[in-house]
């Protein structure tokens, strides 16, 4: 999966990616061509004692090495630009096909580790890419090209390479085969810890509640203590290898020294070639070393990348149609057609045969008892999740083969949880319409009730909302993801138990207000406050996830014992 990533990616910036072909070449030749002219030096001009040669030859090894650093600079400059914008598109893909997960691919992959994969695994692909870009392209340069030159200046110590670079490829075998399952371990430990502590932060009223604070500390040091272990085994891997790769070099360097001065000291070899033998031979255990430190990144980024692979080609639960339907005949309406829906892996179904239809500007309510599959039916609607049976129709078009942005536009749809983003409270509002004006904003948070606290709060529309609106209470929260689906201006509005947190005076002074306001707009309401819902034109009730009873209040009382039992656990009358 790593190869095929960063094809991929990679052949947008081919031309950058020329341009450090270009100039690494450019620098290795110039590194390869230093140590034959410092031999010049020392055998033509130190030993003959000319000193306008040194000069001359020194000026001219001077500018070669300034080139050589300047193609260095610029090749990793390009190598730079081509990884950081592989780095970017990849985290822009895969946050492009996370939001179009349902919640059904969230929940299978778990938010934390999707978090893990799009910020620290395109990280690891990023930083082979940038470092594979220099190192693999200089280090072979560097190798083969040492290779040549040593033996151009002494074919007798050759052998010293033959032993030394087979022996540090060896070593980095051995320590390679072995870092590629701890490295996929620490990364799911690493989800483990992100997980953990996602839960403690979302959850932290509630571990302060029931005075886990302890339990949760311990849960904590655990999944950390997991990361330690494997990440202390990673280090042990890293301190044996670069040692030993160091410990072959300069046994090689105090070889070639050795034998060397035995063969300048019979006349064979000048002192000159045997330096420019050793920088050779630096050179190409430098190359090895460098290939040796990229082999040791690729398996972690060749699990990042399987990680990440493993995001963009899971295949959505909501696959959008080839040729979508854009027109809605009957708009407003929203219709099931003997609709039957089982979430994975469970043994019996959460809806079965639901069949109703809300008309334009109706008021439709959902009540049942908790478990009924009520949330899950109005998630139908905007197509969170598909049916597994029957039809589910938004304007006369089965949500299936309707164009899902232009259906979404008709449709606003308040969570039984209500969440707010960080800003400020007109860009949240915002959020369904951008382009709403203040007295829009303002229109909208009359009839969700909301004018008088934000009037009250510092800068009004512009006062400042912490992340998930926890500077909020829960009842203003809820007020404010009503206002925001209000701004967005559908044709239809979902409330998925979106009154729960209010007292019953605002709730009733909301729900006159919308109907007043907004008699157009057809309203599903899920509720479990029978004072709710008393008004609706139709009452959908369901139990165990099939549709008991349909019609007003007066006739479920009449006519459903399990619509009347709900009313009298609640209001503890027959009526």
């Amino acid at each position: 999966m790593l190869g095929k990533l960063l094809v991929r990616y990679l052949r947008t910036y081919k031309w950058w990616l020329v341009g450090v072909l270009v100039f690494q070449f450019a620098s290795a030749m110039a590194s390869l061509y230093l140590p034959r002219l410092n031999a010049d030096i020392i055998d033509k001009g130190v030993a003959a004692g000319d000193t306008a040669y040194i000069w001359s030859r020194g000026v001219f090894m001077l500018a070669i090495a300034l080139g050589q650093i300047v193609a260095s600079i610029i090749a990793t400059y390009f190598a730079a630009r081509a990884a950081m914008s592989v780095g970017r598109d990849i985290r822009r893909d895969v946050y492009e096909k996370v939001s179009g997960f349902s919640e059904r691919e969230v929940s299978s992959f778990g938010a934390g580790t999707l978090i893990t994969r799009n910020t620290n695994d395109v990280q690891q692909v990023q930083m082979l890419a940038m470092m594979g870009a220099t190192m693999l392209v200089t280090a072979p340069l560097l190798a083969i090209g040492g290779i040549i030159m040593a033996l151009q200046q002494d074919v007798g110590l050759s052998w010293l390479i033959a032993v030394a670079v087979p022996l540090l490829l060896v070593i980095a075998g051995f320590i390679v085969s072995r870092m590629v399952p701890l490295f996929r371990s620490y990364q799911e430990r690493l989800d483990g810890v992100n997980r953990i502590m996602r839960e403690q932060l979302t959850g932290v009223r509630v571990v302060r509640a029931f005075v886990r604070e302890r339990i949760e500390e311990a849960r904590f040091r655990v999944a950390n203590t997991g990361i330690l272990v494997v990440g202390r085994k990673v280090g042990s891997l890293f301190v044996i290898m670069f040692p030993l790769a160091m410990l072959v070099l300069n046994v090689t360097v105090v070889g070639v020294i050795w034998f060397g001065g035995i063969q300048v000291d019979a006349g064979h070899v000048q002192i000159g070639t045997l330096f420019a033998f050793m920088q050779y031979v630096g050179q190409i255990l430098m190359g090895v070393l460098m290939a040796t430190f990229m082999t040791i990144m690729i398996p972690r980024a060749a699990v990042s990348a399987d990680r990440i692979g493993e995001v963009l080609t899971s295949n959505d639960a909501l696959e959008r149609p080839e040729n979508p339907v854009a027109t809605f005949p009957e708009r407003g309406v929203v219709e099931f057609d003997d609709v039957s829906f089982t979430y994975p892996g469970a043994e019996a179904p959460v809806l079965e045969d639901i069949t109703f239809r809300a008309d334009a500007g109706e008021t439709v309510a959902i009540v049942g008892s908790t478990g009924s599959g009520k949330t899950t039916l109005v998630s139908l609607i905007p197509r969170l999740f598909d049916v597994t049976g029957g039809t589910v129709r938004v304007g006369g078009v089965d949500v299936r083969a309707a164009d899902l942005d232009l259906m979404w536009q008709g449709i606003g749809y308040v969570p039984q949880k209500a969440f707010l983003f960080t800003g400020t409270v007109a860009s949240n509002l915002r959020f369904g319409r951008e382009e709403a004006t203040d007295d829009e904003l303002w229109h909208a948070l009359d009839i969700a009730q909301g004018r008088d606290f934000v009037a009250e709060m510092e800068g009004g529309l512009g006062a400042r909302i912490a992340q998930g609106g926890t500077n909020v209470s829960g009842g203003q929260r809820q007020r404010l993801s009503i206002a925001r689906a209000i701004t967005h201006r559908p044709e239809i509005l979902v409330f998925d138990d979106s009154f729960s947190a209010l007292d019953v005076a605002t709730d009733a002074r909301l729900r006159a207000a919308l109907w007043r306001e907004l008699p157009e707009v057809t309203k599903i309401v899920v509720a479990q406050r029978v004072s709710t819902v008393v008004d609706a034109d139709r009452i959908i009730v369901l139990d165990g996830g099939r549709m008991v009873g349909a019609g007003t209040h007066t006739e479920l009382l009449e006519s459903n014992e399990t619509y009347r039992e709900i009313v009298q656990s609640q209001l503890g009358v027959d009526a």
